[in-house]
């Protein structure tokens, strides 16, 4: 277990507050992307690559680092923000979001960028791939771990399921899943269009420890990590609650800013209020 102290809590607060920047930047320089989810879910990815994993940007292909596949890889923003923070890229490349010839496109592309682990977009198959990631290091007598990012509408695609029973089957213990349950999805609330709660019994009942958290606070979060280090025999799901557009108050807990981008004085309003 890695020690956590106030310091550290406090410098990632900032590193999230200054992914969340570049998130609003980008977005409205490319002018579309998706908005909530990203800001959502930068706590938890910050702390992922900012204190968890395992990882060293200038080897990205290293045999023994730990993974992280973004299976709601919509939310492609997020992950590049944090990459280009954790400096696997120049952050000026963050510009080019969604550009012709960018290798940053609308979903995470790893044949094109350092860093992304699995092209995702279609949802449900980014869990799928952590899972064999996961069995892979089981079966080749390695000690890296996986992680991997699944939105809660995500949950109502069925090859989830699929891969949730594989990882208990084989009993998983350095797989990590972290679903961002914001409540909201594309077409509306999740409850209303497909619901898939209780979300942590259905991950019980599959074989998982189930970790519940506030998933915008990093304190929480980084308990959680340390937790699920010690869960031996079985994966993890740490099921954080987070808000939509977490950090700027006009798109929180806002399904219309699902997968729109911010533009003119609603990117200067946003940035003023992570300047905050």
């Amino acid at each position: 277990m890695k020690q956590i102290d106030q310091q550290q809590v406090q410098r990632l607060k900032e590193q999230a507050r200054e992914v969340r920047r570049q998130i609003i930047a980008m977005l409205g320089q490319a002018g579309s992307g998706h908005t909530g989810g990203s800001l959502g879910a930068a706590d938890i990815v910050t702390a992922l690559y900012f204190w968890e994993m395992n990882i060293d940007p200038q080897k990205p292909d290293w045999e023994d680092r730990d993974r992280f596949v973004l299976s709601k890889g919509h939310a492609a923003p997020l992950l590049y923000a944090v990459l280009a923070e954790r400096g696997y890229f120049p952050s000026d490349r963050l510009q080019t979001l969604r550009k012709l010839g960018s290798p940053l496109q609308g979903h995470p592309d790893r044949s094109k960028l350092a860093g992304v682990e699995a092209s995702t977009g279609s949802l449900g198959q980014g869990i799928s791939w952590a899972v064999g990631m996961a069995l892979a290091a089981k079966m080749d007598h390695k000690d890296y771990r996986v992680y991997t990012l699944l939105g809660d509408g995500e949950l109502e695609e069925g090859m989830v399921w699929e891969a949730a029973m594989a990882a208990a089957h084989y009993r998983l213990d350095n797989l990590v899943a972290f679903i961002d349950f914001n409540g909201l999805q594309i077409d509306g609330p999740v409850e209303q269009v497909l619901s898939p709660l209780p979300i942590p019994a259905k991950f019980a009942a599959f074989g998982w420890e189930v970790l519940q958290i506030d998933g915008n606070d990093i304190r929480q979060i980084l308990e959680a990590l340390n937790c699920a280090r010690l869960v031996k025999g079985k994966p993890t799901a740490i099921v954080a609650r987070t808000i939509k557009g977490k950090g700027c108050s006009f798109i929180e807990n806002k399904v219309e800013w699902h997968g729109v981008a911010p533009k003119g004085e609603e990117i200067a309003r946003a940035l003023a209020e992570l300047n905050m």
